[in-house]
């Protein structure tokens, strides 16, 4: 005997996961700060690794011997103050992509028509992810295509193929799924604009900056699960530091992860169990 599925059961086929996407991705874009924070800030990225670069060149030929010795071409494509500016669009960007509709009232309409919560968490979550990484890979790419381009003109630029730059130039572009999964985990959390957006650059970056390696290896453990201290002192290198203090490479991507699994969880959580 054939059955039918209940009219308010928008749940269970793939086409509706799929209806689910394609409406998380026009919420997303219907954020006005969603084509100024990702547009304007991966201009500004790139046209700060380029005027870096530019600098560099033109005082290439005042280095010192030592200054020489230890210049990383990466450091100019991709500076902490880069990371910074990646890590607070992207944590802000994923903040409103939940506060904004509980602000707005659209999240009842939302939970409504999908009362199958989790897979409304679900599909903002992976919208928010593949947004994020694209920038982040456009980022981390165009970055290093342009810096490299400059210094190539006096011989110290480095190429795909030159040891560890693979692996920064993944561990750029993660930075921005990283920070937006993290910041939509705050966001389910605050459910206050203001709050979320100052929860999220101090979490991911205000207080990571203050973070030294230390004599005490029980606080260098806790330093090594935070995303941007990990990136500075390990994955954002491509000669890694001989000091047992500072985190490992597969401690540094195993921090990438716990977070955005751990933010995931928790607005789940909260989504589901919070009245609206």
């Amino acid at each position: 005997m054939m059955t039918t599925r209940p009219a308010g059961d928008l749940t269970t086929s793939s086409g509706t996961f799929r209806d689910l996407l394609a409406a998380e991705w026009i919420k997303l874009w219907s954020l006005r700060s969603t084509s100024w924070l990702l547009g304007l800030g991966t201009l500004a990225i790139v046209a700060l690794a380029a005027q870096s670069s530019l600098d560099t060149y033109q005082s290439w030929p005042g280095f010192t011997a030592m200054e020489r010795a230890r210049f990383d071409p990466l450091g100019e494509a991709f500076s902490g103050l880069a990371a910074s500016m990646l890590m607070i669009g992207a944590g802000s960007l994923g903040a409103l992509t939940i506060v904004g509709e509980y602000a707005t009232g659209l999240i009842r309409t939302t939970l409504t028509a999908v009362p199958a919560r989790h897979r409304v968490v679900a599909a903002k979550l992976a919208v928010t992810a593949a947004v994020t990484l694209a920038t982040g890979a456009l980022i981390s790419g165009g970055t290093f295509g342009v810096s490299q381009a400059i210094l190539s003109g006096r011989g110290v630029a480095v190429s795909l193929g030159d040891p560890g730059v693979l692996r920064v130039l993944a561990a750029n572009a993660l930075l921005a799924p990283v920070s937006a999964l993290t910041g939509m985990g705050i966001g389910a959390l605050a459910r206050h604009t203001a709050a979320a957006v100052v929860t999220v650059c101090a979490a991911l970056v205000i207080v990571p900056t203050f973070f030294r390696p230390t004599v005490h290896q029980w606080l260098n453990d806790l330093y090594a699960l935070v995303p941007f201290y990990v990136w500075r002192t390990c994955l954002g290198l491509p000669l890694l530091r001989d000091d047992p203090a500072l985190p490992t490479v597969a401690g540094s991507w195993a921090a990438f992860a716990l977070w955005p699994l751990v933010a995931a969880a928790l607005t789940l959580i909260v989504v589901r169990r919070r009245d609206v």
